[in-house]
């Protein structure tokens, strides 16, 4: 059954929302997100301090893509307001790990005793930060942020060995202020 359907999302002070067609560019006191979305039938416009999304026949479908396209709004204008936030731990038994920041690539020495280093990549806009067992991660935008965070616990990934007793690598342990 179709119906018309449309959310709003508040616009707080001190964010900027521009709309060109299907790209939202938000601006805020930590930075700014460009996103394109493919929106099909809904619609997207400025309407006071809000922005309305929606369609006037919408089925269920366009209900689903546009809660998606809320929830991924809300998260950039949260970004720009204050930066999402992934803390990552070191951990080992034997060989110390040592993590290195090479412009955008993270070098990984001595995991499991390896000659050779591990690397992970870091996306652009996305700070990393190492203080001793703890790399700190921050990015105006969350999914930047969770990516570069899973490049690391990717890149000490152990194979061919019993995890229970080869527990070495990174881990994340505060994912956006939500602890592990």
């Amino acid at each position: 059954m179709k119906k018309e359907l449309y959310k709003e999302i508040k616009i707080p002070e001190g964010v900027e929302i521009e709309i060109e067609g299907s790209t939202i560019n938000v601006k805020g006191s930590e930075g700014g997100n460009k996103r394109r979305f493919n929106l099909g039938k809904l619609k997207l416009e400025i309407k006071g301090r809000g922005i309305l999304i929606g369609y006037k026949l919408s089925t269920k479908k366009e209900k689903r893509v546009m809660n998606t396209i809320a929830a991924h709004i809300k998260n950039m204008i949260k970004g720009v307001q204050a930066k999402f936030e992934y803390k990552l731990k070191i951990c080992f038994s034997h060989f110390p790990i040592t993590v290195n920041i090479d412009g955008r690539k993270a070098i990984i020495k001595n995991f499991l005793g390896e000659k050779i280093a591990r690397k992970a990549e870091i996306p652009e806009n996305v700070e990393v930060e190492v203080k001793g067992d703890t790399i700190i991660i921050k990015s105006t935008n969350k999914e930047l942020a969770g990516q570069a965070a899973a490049n690391f616990e990717r890149a000490t990934k152990i194979t061919n060995r019993d995890r229970r007793i080869f527990q070495d690598g990174i881990y994340i342990i505060n994912k956006a202020d939500k602890e592990m």
